[in-house]
């Protein structure tokens, strides 16, 4: 596996430029570009703990999406056992596969092989993780050292990517907020012209 063909970099980080177009964007291009980089490779997903509960926030196709749902249903597969151990969970050869019953039956039926999921960890916090499908049997066997070190990198530019997001958020929010109190400033000023009365009194007719 070439170590990053074309272009793919996960140790670049998002900036806060205005071209930012948000996180689940960033990370629905980093499936994408999984893809690609990853030999063998036919699906990507990333899945996120969010406040405890498991969601897929990008896939590269629909298939990834629905692969990783039907984990979260059952409560058991690569990707639900990666983010919660923090540990690279690989399945070889899903017609073989002993573990996380009745997954590896309902996946073959998508005709996926082999399945690893690696985890976005940032120090001791483990983010989500990396999900990669393939339709053939082993497909990851010779890469899962050189995928635990894509996620590695991808792990620090999710973390990032959510902060930036979260500050974006933060703006909006406080902006919002300043513009209902200017508004509502400007409303009590009105009462208070119009009815002659103290600013108490019109804040109180506005209520």
């Amino acid at each position: 596996m070439a170590e990053n063909p074309d272009g793919l970099d996960f140790t670049t980080r998002p900036t806060t430029s205005a071209d930012w177009r948000g996180l689940d964007a960033f990370l629905q291009d980093l499936t994408v570009r999984a893809v690609r980089a990853v030999d063998g490779a036919d699906a990507c997903s990333v899945t996120m703990n969010r406040d405890g509960r498991l969601v897929s926030a990008a896939g590269s196709d629909d298939e990834a999406l629905k692969l990783d749902s039907l984990q979260y249903e059952a409560d058991a597969g690569p990707c639900v056992c990666s983010v919660r151990d923090g540990r690279n969970q690989y399945a070889p050869d899903l017609a073989a596969e002993q573990r996380w019953s009745p997954y590896p039956e309902q996946a073959a039926t998508y005709g996926i092989g082999s399945v690893l999921a690696a985890p976005l960890k940032v120090n001791a916090t483990t983010l989500g993780a990396l999900n990669l499908y393939a339709h053939h049997p082993r497909a990851f066997e010779p890469h899962e050292g050189s995928i635990g070190r894509l996620a590695d990198q991808a792990a620090g530019a999710v973390a990032v990517a959510a902060r930036i997001q979260e500050e974006r958020t933060e703006a909006d929010d406080l902006r919002a907020a300043m513009l209902s109190r200017a508004v509502i400033d400007q409303a009590i000023g009105i009462v208070m012209a119009r009815r002659c009365c103290p600013e108490d009194e019109a804040l109180a007719t506005l209520r």
